[in-house]
């Protein structure tokens, strides 16, 4: 054994291990089961030509190497970016920990306990900043956030308004933001009008304002006025507030806003060239069925006991599909648990000091900056100061001399300069400021700075007056002692990755290897601004430059953009992509996208995103795409069609032996055929988009390519495009100055998680890469074989193989003994099991994907808890068990219940809770019995202040 080589560290299955399991399939090698699982004619032709996979030292020491190219400095550009101070024991506890980065989305919430109550708390933080009642448990970033608001204000016009389409955006809201809103708007119709709120006229054609909190130069204004003549109007307004200056200022809330966006970015969150960080989105109870992504709502349990969960999921889109009013689906969970333990660590005090000390600084900086002779012209602002009045040889000597500190300021087109200041700012900084704009006007002494005993409030009528976070949570756990014990609380109450296999169809559960993570604690990596001047980022853009070299080689579509947020977000952009694409080539009435049945979840909502009008084909009785039925109505909407959706392998685990042929009816017709790369790990290596015949794919990065889950986020979805869409690919204006559409606020999106997808790929090599994709299939097949006869499988492709994933069939179990497959899943959390995917794609199943990065006595273990569970089942067909009163439709059992005085069921304890024999040794205690859902819906708390109300 070789121990450098990577691979044997990520995937589970040994040689030896791998005989046993070809047996039990009855196929002699694994490229026979391959050639049984896929289409002939669909094989490369040739090894992917990628570098040689490197050893884990190798790979650490490159990084370094990499780092060392980057030159930190520090940064007061601002513009919605700031350095902070991420907590140690949040950063060691919870960033670095996997029983935190490789949970799933809490979609199971008995066993996601932990993760929900930080979930809950960061709501309540957004809840309280922002004075508004409605939040979600995180949207991608300020900019998504902005765009996500605009299609609220949309969807919820009133009668008076069902005609306007008009949105209005300050000229004074972050570029970045602005376009992105223009980016999502074009598709709905909806003409966005940019100009100053003096020129506003509350026309009958507006149904949204969108303004800056403080505005995009750090000034702050009163908006009270005009938010009351706004709704006067029937007009919604939505506010792109900094967080961090809620703490002084007075909400938007309270003067008058419907929803406030932006990003928690500088709650201990590192630049990290742009993300992740979790953006927020708070608004009126109004909103309650229009706001996008997930809300964490507190029910309770059997017994009465308060219990959180995800609430109202049927806005789900994969659930609504083309109806969705968002395509959202993963978001920034991981940030969002550690933003909201930034102020649970530091609490109201603690942020009001943090806030204050910013504030105070940057006043001290402007009456300094003055007795200079420099003109600051905003009135009133939190940390951000707009230098103007600098003629062309001070601002050049200014530039040089921050260059020479190793200072990056903002520099506007008309020669003002932006001092932006933060958290890490201390007072011998403010010194180095003084002395570049010193050196501005050629004077040798630098004014000293006198810091005062008290911190600076906000003056004027927009002081904050309300309090905020007084909840026992955010004023008990201030030294690191108590946040560690809080964490590790929350932590013992959710399943991940670090405790047994997560077997979730669709989401491929793999290892997130520590090596592979390094990256994200690395100051070089982390601490850098987006803006930062290309000389600084030479290390960052070579990691990323070969990232899109190896992503091309890959998917056989060699142009790449990395900026999307998301596999939704990813979704979106290529289709986007291909509009750009039809446009200019004189086709922009194109507006039809094909979506076969088992297309991925989301393909439906973010088609309808983009403007187009879906046609849903059919499948045949064996899970596969109707060939006839998808050339019939391709044809029929020949001069229409924009292109095709597919998912391959399909959503139902199976490799369509026709895909060329699909390929090629929508070529014919004039379309693009855009391919969803959420099953990309059944592909790697073997097969590829661009080799199949697809024009566009995007890739979920928390799935083939190693990104952790986060429970819920951060994923990633750049796409890969071929050759002839290269040139309609989104791009950054603020950055690069061109016309093409940004999709997220940042040029590289998601940035430094890039790195942990390079690390996998660098580890690995062609030859990892093959066999991981080779060991998920065969894992696959291996669990078919034995739970095939216990359930059935739903699907399987034409020569009796499933591909990386299975459905097992739970509807006929629910005819035989009112066991559904809800049932089953939360019977699994007994054997401390996470569920399989519950009742997608098909309803009344479960879909399990192994991954190749589990070990057979991990697969075994799961097989004999299936099996199991079957057993228990028959037992209750067979009348030896009660059919309301069994261990199926109990479950899960929670520690407090398996220990009470008072035992009431019919079976006994050891059943319950020690069912197979591993259990007494390793048990996962649940603290909630089942939770009532529907209770939850309908009485929902979203918030701490949603339980004081209801108290």
């Amino acid at each position: 054994m070789n121990t450098n080589d990577f691979s044997i560290r990520h995937i589970g299955i040994s040689p030896d291990d791998e005989k046993v399991m070809l047996d039990k399939i009855g196929v002699k090698s694994i490229e026979e089961l391959m050639k049984q699982t896929m289409p002939s004619n669909i094989f490369l032709d040739a090894p992917l030509n990628l570098p040689e996979p490197m050893t884990e030292r190798e790979l650490i020491e490159h990084i370094n190497e990499l780092g060392a190219k980057n030159k930190v400095f520090s940064s007061y550009i601002g513009m919605g970016w700031y350095d902070t101070c991420t907590p140690a024991p949040i950063q060691r506890n919870i960033l670095e920990n996997p029983a935190w980065y490789t949970s799933y989305t809490p979609y199971q919430a008995e066993i996601s306990q932990g993760r929900l109550e930080a979930l809950f708390n960061f709501q309540s933080m957004i809840t309280d900043l922002t004075a508004l009642p409605l939040t979600n448990c995180s949207l991608l970033d300020e900019a998504t956030a902005g765009a996500e608001a605009a299609a609220m204000m949309l969807n919820t016009r009133s009668r008076a308004k069902k005609n306007a389409a008009k949105l209005f955006v300050a000229d004074d809201v972050y570029e970045s933001t602005l376009k992105v809103i223009m980016t999502r708007c074009e598709p709905w119709d909806v003409k966005v009008v940019v100009g100053s709120l003096e020129s506003f006229d509350f026309g009958a054609d507006y149904f949204g304002v969108v303004l800056q909190y403080p505005n995009e130069r750090g000034e702050i204004f009163d908006y009270k006025a005009f938010t009351e003549k706004a709704k006067a109007a029937e007009i919604k307004v939505a506010v792109a507030a900094d967080l961090l200056s809620l703490v002084l200022l007075t909400p938007p809330g309270e003067w008058g806003a419907d929803i406030v966006f932006g990003t928690t970015q500088r709650f201990g969150i590192p630049m990290y060239f742009g993300g992740p960080s979790a953006g927020y989105l708070s608004a009126l109870d109004d909103f309650k069925r229009y706001i996008p992504g997930r809300i964490v709502g507190l029910s309770k349990d059997t017994y009465g006991k308060p219990a959180y969960r995800l609430a109202l999921q049927t806005r789900e889109q994969h659930i609504k599909r083309e109806k969705a009013t968002s395509n959202i689906c993963t978001a920034q969970a991981l940030l969002a648990s550690m933003a909201g333990m930034y102020a649970v660590y530091h609490g109201p005090k603690g942020l009001r000091d943090i806030a204050g000390r910013i504030h105070t600084y940057a006043v001290l900086l402007a009456e300094k900056l003055e007795d200079l002779g420099y003109k600051q012209e905003n009135k009133l602002f939190f940390d951000t100061l707009y230098i103007s009045n600098i003629s062309e040889v001070e601002r050049e000597a200014i530039k040089s001399t921050a260059l020479d500190c190793r200072v990056n300021l903002r520099y506007f087109k008309n020669g003002a300069i932006g001092i932006s200041l933060d958290e890490t700012t201390q007072e011998t900084d403010l010194g180095t400021l003084l002395y570049i704009f010193a050196q501005g006007k050629g004077i040798e002494t630098v004014p000293t700075v006198d810091v005062p005993s008290e911190w600076n409030g906000i003056e004027g009528g927009l002081k904050r007056t309300s309090d905020f976070l007084t909840y026992e949570v955010f004023n008990s756990y201030h030294t690191e002692t108590e946040l560690m014990r809080y964490i590790k609380r929350l932590e013992r109450k959710d399943i991940s990755l670090a405790h047994s296999m997560i077997s979730l169809g669709s989401c491929t559960m793999k290892l997130n290897a520590a090596s592979e993570l390094f990256i994200l604690s690395n100051p070089q990596f982390a601490l850098m601004h987006p803006y930062a001047p290309e000389d600084q980022t030479e290390g960052y853009i070579e990691m990323l430059d070969t990232l899109k070299s190896l992503l091309g080689e890959i998917t056989g579509l060699p142009a790449v953009c990395l900026m999307p947020n998301s596999g939704a977000s990813g979704e979106y952009a290529g289709l986007r992509t291909i509009m750009e694409y039809h446009k200019a080539n004189g086709q922009g009435h194109r507006d039809i996208i094909l979506l076969p049945s088992s297309a991925h979840g989301t393909n439906p909502a973010s088609a309808v995103q983009c403007g187009y009008k879906t046609v849903t084909t059919i499948c045949d009785e064996n899970g596969n795409i109707d060939v006839e039925d998808f050339r019939k109505k391709a044809h029929e909407n020949k001069d229409r069609l924009a292109g095709t959706m597919i998912t391959y392998p399909s959503t139902h685990g199976i490799f369509e032996p026709e895909i060329r042929e699909l390929c090629q009816i929508v070529h014919d017709c004039g379309g693009q055929v855009y391919m969803d790369g959420a099953n990309m790990n059944a592909q790697v290596g073997y097969t590829n988009p661009g080799f199949i015949g697809a024009d566009v794919c995007h890739l979920n990065l928390h799935k083939t390519f190693a990104i952790p889950h986060g429970g819920g986020g951060p994923g990633v979805g750049p796409i890969c495009v071929a050759k002839h869409l290269e040139a309609y690919l989104p791009s950054h204006s603020v950055m690069y100055g061109d016309d093409r559409i940004p999709v997220s606020a940042a040029p590289f999106g998601s940035a430094v998680v890039f790195g942990i997808t390079y690390a996998y790929i660098r580890l690995l090599g062609e030859a990892g890469l093959k066999r991981s994709t080779a060991v998920a299939i065969l894992n696959a097949n291996y669990m078919a074989a034995f739970l095939e006869k216990e359930y059935g499988i739903v699907y399987t492709g034409t020569q009796g193989r499933v591909g990386h994933e299975l459905i097992l069939e739970c509807r006929k179990i629910k005819e035989m003994s009112n066991i559904d497959e809800s049932d089953i899943a939360k019977r699994l959390m007994d054997f401390g099991y996470h569920a399989p995917t519950l009742s997608f794609p098909v309803h009344g199943t479960l879909m399990i994907e192994p991954t190749e990065s589990e070990s057979l006595a991990e697969l075994d273990r799961f097989i004999a808890v299936m099996t199991k569970i079957r057993q228990e089942i028959q037992e209750v067909i067979d009348g030896k068990a009660d059919k309301e009163d069994n261990v199926l439709k109990n479950a899960p059992h929670p520690q407090y219940e398996v220990v009470a005085d008072k035992w009431t069921h019919a079976y006994p304890r050891s059943k319950a809770a020690f069912p197979l024999e591993y259990l007494k040794e390793n048990k996962f205690w649940i603290n909630v019995s089942r939770i009532d859902n529907g209770f939850g819906d309908r009485n929902l708390v979203a918030s701490l202040a949603c339980c004081v109300w209801n108290e």
